[in-house]
């Protein structure tokens, strides 16, 4: 199984929200997120089923100013 690791050092859940059918475009399911304890990161996992599209969607959310301050495309090992 494919994954994509992101962490949000400024997450907005209404961005998010609204972004929902272009990740779903992108073949992007949102498996699980996580809030760090002290609130300074989010991290969302998701699997996907296209990597190319995948970069697509990442390299999209970059040029619009709302990219993860990291990405990890994984697979289960």
């Amino acid at each position: 199984m494919n994954q994509l690791l992101l962490r949000y050092t400024s997450f907005d859940a209404g961005q998010f929200d609204g972004d929902a059918e272009n990740r779903g475009n992108a073949g992007l399911t949102l498996l699980q997120r996580w809030q760090e304890t002290d609130g300074a990161a989010t991290w969302l996992l998701f699997s996907i089923n296209d990597a190319d599209k995948a970069r697509s969607w990442l390299s999209q959310a970059d040029s619009l100013g709302h990219a993860p301050a990291e990405a990890h495309f994984l697979r289960t090992a």
